[in-house]
């Protein structure tokens, strides 16, 4: 009753409000994995070098570099490795955002989708972040870096980003209808994809009956694309990534759907009864 009436703001006023709520939600989710937002990327970093060290260390052991498309090993492995922890933790992030029952929601202006887009954004960022700081030192402490179309493989970096967080609004929607089946489908998929995403082999080599067994995943396109952006002597010719584009967009559409309807049905009282 203390508040000053809201005054009527115009398109462009309500699109500055939004993206000043949608910043200050990012810096939020960002500095929910820690207090210090350096130490927060420096952990996502950190988890990123090992990733990338223990598949090194696996192909160099069991002897599948000679099955590595002819250039610098290590963008081979960084093109799988980025572009999965990419896809998976964009998934992550937009299903671990808040629902229509937060208490976040309380908050006049706060509302579901700009809880996404935060998540959303927050994960590309930090996730891009990583990629430059470990490009760049790889780059300048050990042997200078060649990819043939940096833009193109960021490209596939983005669609990689994309489509993962397309399926988390999917997941995101169906999440207070049935939380135990998202949870256990997300690790599922998650863990799935350290196989089905193709980043430890090239699909160019692959024999049909295997082909078939990655074909349905974007992320099996999108990697296969974004080797063919980053190495000049490969051409992909069993991938597209347009096939991903388009997953992803009707994904999307699935999940902004049902997180509407979700959104007017959902209520606190569903998780006090569980």
């Amino acid at each position: 009753m203390f508040q000053s009436t809201r005054k009527p703001q115009s398109s462009f006023g309500s699109a500055m409000a939004m993206f000043e709520l949608i910043y200050h939600s990012i810096v939020r989710s960002v500095r929910k994995t820690h207090n210090n937002a350096f130490l927060a990327i420096a952990m996502n970093l950190m988890q990123m070098v090992i990733f990338v060290m223990a598949f090194y260390v696996m192909f160099t052991v069991l002897g599948l570099r000679g099955a590595a498309i002819r250039g610098d090993f290590l963008v081979y492995i960084m093109t799988g490795i980025f572009l999965f922890m990419t896809h998976t933790k964009s998934l992550g992030a937009v299903l671990g955002s808040e629902g229509p029952a937060s208490p976040m929601m309380q908050h006049a202006p706060m509302n579901t989708i700009i809880s996404i887009g935060s998540a959303a954004v927050g994960a590309l960022y930090i996730q891009v972040l990583s990629l430059f700081m470990i490009l760049f030192i790889y780059h300048v402490a050990f042997t200078p870096l060649q990819i043939e179309d940096p833009f193109g493989a960021f490209g596939m970096l983005l669609i990689a980003w994309f489509t993962g967080c397309a399926l988390g609004v999917v997941l995101l929607s169906i999440k207070p209808w049935f939380p135990t089946f998202v949870q256990i489908f997300s690790q599922i998929y998650q863990r799935a994809n350290m196989i089905a995403s193709g980043k430890m082999f090239v699909a160019n080599t692959l024999p049909g009956f295997m082909l078939a067994m990655f074909d349905w995943n974007p992320l099996f396109h999108v990697i296969d694309q974004s080797r063919g952006f980053a190495f000049i002597n490969y051409n992909p010719r069993y991938s597209s990534w347009e096939y991903a584009l388009w997953v992803g967009i009707v994904l999307l559409m699935i999940g902004l759907m049902g997180e509407f309807y979700t959104r007017k049905h959902a209520s606190l009282s569903w998780s006090a009864r569980r």
